[in-house]
C-alpha cells in the first residue's frame, strides 16, 4: 500500500504554545486513519495544516505527492475537508446546496445534475433534496456534508470529530457510510474523541500528546507497546481456597503478577487477573497444569484491551 499522505518534522507555534512539536506521519491509500489525543493535543491544528487552511512553521506535507506549501491548488484539488463546525446555507435546497458546491469546483451543469442524484443516493438522503438545508437534522446535515466533499471526487477525506453532535444511532450511521465511502477506494483521516468509533472504523490509529505523536499503529501494535504482556482472566468456583489458590498461580513460570479482584467477586466466584508473559503454548500449557492440579475454573480467558484501554496508557493527559 502507498502512501498518500506524508508528514515529515512538521511543527506549529502559537505564541510561546507549541501546538505540534516534529510530527512525522504518514497514511497509506485507502486507509482509514484516526487521530486521537486530549484536548489541546495538536489534532485540529495538524488537520488544518493537511488541508492547506494553516501554514506550517516547519516541515512539510504532501498529499499525493503534491506538496502543501507549494502547490495548495493541486492539494485542494484531491483532498475533501469537512471540519468539527461545518458552514451551510440554511436557504439553499439540499440540491441547491450541492449544486453550487459543484459549480464552485468547475463542474459542468449537466455533470452536476447526474452527480447530485448519486451523491444523495449514496448518502441515503434522496427524499430530501428538495427540502431547505436548515430543516435538517444534525445527522442529515453531516451526511449532507459528507455528500458536499465528494463532489469533486476527492482521493482523500479530512474529517474533524465527524460524529460531534450525533445521537448514538446517527453516529452508527455515520460509520457505515465512511466504510461505504472507503470501500470506493478513498482515504479517509479523522480526528475523534469517540473512541469506539475509532476503533470500530480505522485501520490504524495515531495518539496525540502536546503535538507530539505518542503512539501510532493498529490496534493490535498499540496493545503490544502499551502492554507487552498478556493480562488473562480466571474465574473459580466459590468453593476454592483463594489462599492455596493464589499460590498456584504463582508457581507458573509466565506469571509476573496477580490480583484477587474482590471488587468483582460475586457470591459464587472467585476472581484473578494475572499477568502472562508467555505465547499461546504456554498459555495452553497453564490452564492444562491448573486443571491438574484441581483448581474449578469456570473461565479462563485473555483480557483484550480496548483503545480506551490503550489510549490511557499511551498518555499523561497532559494539556500544551
Amino acid at each position: 500500500m502507498s502512501d498518500i499522505v506524508e508528514i515529515r518534522s512538521l511543527s506549529k507555534q502559537f505564541g510561546r504554545r507549541r501546538a505540534v512539536d516534529q510530527l512525522d506521519l504518514t497514511v497509506g491509500q485507502g486507509e482509514i486513519f484516526g487521530l486521537v489525543g486530549p484536548n489541546g493535543a495538536g489534532k485540529t491544528t495538524t488537520l488544518l495544516m493537511l488541508v492547506t487552511l494553516l501554514r506550517p512553521d516547519h516541515g512539510e506535507i504532501k498529499v499525493s505527492g503534491f506538496s502543501v506549501a507549494r502547490e495548495p491548488r493541486a492539494v485542494r484539488a484531491v483532498i475533501g475537508f469537512i471540519p468539527d463546525v461545518f458552514g451551510l446555507y440554511g436557504n439553499l435546497t439540499v440540491a441547491e446546496y450541492l449544486d453550487f458546491f459543484g459549480a464552485c469546483y468547475g463542474i459542468a451543469s449537466e455533470q452536476r445534475r447526474r452527480l447530485i442524484g448519486e451523491l444523495l443516493e449514496l448518502v441515503s438522503i434522496s427524499h430530501r433534496r428538495e427540502d431547505m438545508v436548515d430543516t435538517l437534522s444534525r445527522g442529515l446535515q453531516q451526511r449532507l456534508a459528507l455528500a458536499r466533499v465528494l463532489m469533486h471526487d476527492p482521493q482523500v477525506l479530512v474529517l474533524d470529530e465527524p460524529a460531534s453532535g450525533l445521537d448514538p444511532r446517527a453516529r452508527v450511521e455515520i460509520r457505515q457510510l465512511l466504510i461505504a465511502i472507503a470501500k470506493r477506494g478513498k482515504t479517509i483521516i479523522f480526528s475523534s474523541h469517540v473512541l469506539a468509533d475509532v476503533a470500530e472504523l480505522c485501520s490504524r490509529v495515531g495518539i496525540l500528546e502536546q503535538g507530539r505523536l505518542v503512539a501510532c499503529g493498529t490496534l493490535d501494535q498499540l496493545n503490544r507497546q502499551a502492554a507487552p504482556h498478556r493480562f488473562v482472566r480466571i474465574e473459580l468456583m466459590q468453593g476454592a481456597n483463594a489462599s492455596d489458590s493464589q499460590q498456584l498461580l504463582a508457581s507458573v513460570p509466565a506469571v509476573s503478577h496477580i490480583r484477587l479482584k474482590k471488587e468483582e467477586a460475586g457470591a459464587d466466584r472467585i476472581i484473578f487477573e494475572v499477568e502472562f508473559q508467555g505465547n499461546e503454548a504456554a498459555l495452553n500449557q497453564m490452564l492444562v497444569r491448573l486443571l491438574e492440579k484441581g483448581l474449578p475454573i469456570v473461565h479462563f480467558g485473555e483480557v483484550a484491551q480496548t483503545l480506551e484501554d490503550v489510549f490511557m496508557q499511551s498518555t499523561q493527559g497532559i494539556v500544551s
